[in-house]
Parts: structure tokens; sequence; C-alpha cells
């Protein structure tokens, strides 16, 4: 259930990027659910032994290489899924921000909720 809610936070978040940045877009519906689908299986897969490889990287730029990583993220999902286009590695990275920060907003919704049902 948490995998699939993850699918469609991540899919609000590329819905809400192809919306405010020109360099990513999709051809139609059916490629932005596969762009979710792909964005999220490479998130819970890859991105978690790129993180604990470039770890000494990470720390040395205070984290801001995670960036780096999730805009690397980005741009595999739309390498695999076709109607999914992100243009350039700095719309990626841009894109990765707009999709974290709404991945951090809607995880900040779901525990203050979690926080009100146990009180």
């Amino acid at each position: 259930m948490r995998f699939i809610l993850r699918m469609v936070v991540a899919g609000f978040g590329i819905w809400i990027a192809t919306a405010l940045l020109p360099g990513i877009s999709y051809a139609s519906d059916g490629a932005l659910i596969w762009a979710a689908v792909a964005l999220s299986l490479i998130n819970a897969v890859v991105r978690p032994l790129i993180v604990v490889v470039t770890i000494p990287i990470t720390v040395v730029t205070l984290g801001i290489f995670l960036l780096v990583i999730n805009a690397l993220m980005l741009n595999l999902a739309a390498w695999f899924v076709d109607g999914f286009y992100v243009d350039g590695f700095l719309t990626s990275v841009l894109g990765a921000l707009v999709i974290s920060i709404v991945g951090a907003v809607f995880s900040g919704v779901v525990d203050d909720k979690k926080k009100l049902a146990k009180d």
C-alpha cells in the first residue's frame, strides 16, 4: 500500500514538474503513469545503492549531491519510458527538486494525520 502511495505522489510530482518546467514533458497520460512507476521502482531499487556508494561525496557536499542523484534517477526514468522526456541536466535537477518538494509536503501531511489519529 505504501509503495502505491509513493507512486501516486511521484506521479503528482512529475505532473507538477511538467507544468512548471518546459524541459520536462510527457506524450500521454499513460506515459505519465509509467514514468511514475519507473521512478518509484528506480528510487526503491537503484537509488539506495547509488547513495551508499556516493556517501563520501555526499558528506563533502553536505548532502547537495543527493539532488544530483535524484536528477540522475529522473533521467534514468525518462530513458526507460517512451513518451516521457527530460531535456538537459539542469532541467532534471530542477525537476528532481520539484518532485522532492512535492514528496516532502505530502510526507508532512501524512505524518501530521498520523499524529492526529494517535491523539
